[in-house]
């Protein structure tokens, strides 16, 4: 279940929108606080690996970006 946080985060509904072959959230650290952006495959054209972590947005973009590149699909631009 997501918490209205999540859903508000403007990085993470950035990355939903320009990743929408991956489930894409943010794990729960042990004191409850926001840990790690997960990215979990759910169309095989989106990528290779089925589970992606990364410490930070920016880190999760350029991996899924990565994981597009070895599926063989075009990077697209993004407009922000």
């Amino acid at each position: 279940m997501e918490t209205r946080a999540q859903t508000e985060d403007p990085a993470l509904r950035q990355l939903r929108e320009e990743f929408t072959g991956h489930r894409i959230w943010r794990a729960r650290r042990w004191d409850g606080a926001p840990g790690d952006w997960v990215a979990t495959l759910h169309d095989p054209a989106a990528g290779v690996d089925p589970t992606v972590i990364r410490s930070d947005s920016a880190a999760l973009r350029e991996a899924l970006t990565q994981e597009r590149q070895r599926a063989g699909r075009p990077v697209m631009k993004r407009a922000w």
